[in-house]
């Protein structure tokens, strides 16, 4: 569903991306590996639009969408979790989830109610505000946030970091049910994890891609890694 075909991205003179390649299909997990400052947000953010490329293509369920504001790409069916989880600290957990209607037609602007039912504690604070919550607490809401506008490829950029374990165990959970499309509000999903903690994406890995310097250096099937080899480039 996902293709990105050797895109080059820069920040001014800095060469961010150099020739990247990735892609994500439906019902399989994406995961993008690598050190901080290696390019993976940058990739992501060029997936999502938010950040221009200088040559390249990405394509969306057939079609290219490389020129298109990332607007037109939520429309499209693209859901986005960004590291640091960015939600609106004033705004109530109902309200947060509300935003999430933007790219959604007047009809479809509801919150489902498995959404819930993958993350309970939300229910239980619909009426507080996010900057009330704790990390964990906030990124199942930021995930949640995404899964309202029903997206068919969700990127999740790092959303293990600063977690404590018992909601990276949930996290988990929550994405081999996506991807297994085992939701029934949800369509089938593409999904792509951006991880530094390795267990973590191993075990829910069914394609990986490592990066280094702006670049795609390994990638490949999950059951057929090395993993001696990806660790290496995990290490500081």
């Amino acid at each position: 569903m996902l293709l990105v075909e050797n895109i080059n991205l820069y920040y001014g003179a800095s060469h961010a991306l150099r020739g990247v390649s990735l892609k994500a299909a439906t019902g399989r997990v994406t995961c993008v590996l690598g050190r901080n400052g290696v390019g993976k947000t940058s990739l992501m953010r060029a997936v999502m639009g938010l950040q221009n490329v200088k040559s390249g293509v990405v394509h969306w369920e057939g079609a290219d969408i490389t020129a298109l504001p990332a607007y037109q790409r939520a429309r499209a069916g693209i859901g986005f979790v960004p590291q640091g989880r960015e939600i609106f600290a004033r705004l109530t957990v109902r309200e947060n989830l509300e935003t999430g209607f933007a790219p959604l037609k007047r009809a479809e602007r509801s919150i489902p109610a498995e959404i819930f039912e993958l993350f309970p504690v939300l229910g239980d604070m619909l009426h507080r505000r996010g900057g009330d919550l704790s990390g964990g607490q906030q990124q199942q809401l930021a995930i949640a946030r995404a899964l309202v506008t029903r997206p068919r490829l969700l990127i999740l950029d790092e959303p293990t970091e600063g977690i404590q374990p018992s909601i990276i165990k949930d996290i988990g959970r929550v994405i081999r049910l996506l991807a297994e499309n085992r939701i029934t509000a949800f369509a089938p999903m593409a999904i792509v994890l951006v991880e530094q903690y390795f267990d973590f994406a191993k075990e829910l890995a069914d394609d990986y891609a490592v990066m280094d310097r702006g670049e795609v250096i390994l990638a490949g099937e999950t059951a057929q890694m090395v993993e001696a080899d990806v660790r290496k480039h995990l290490t500081v």
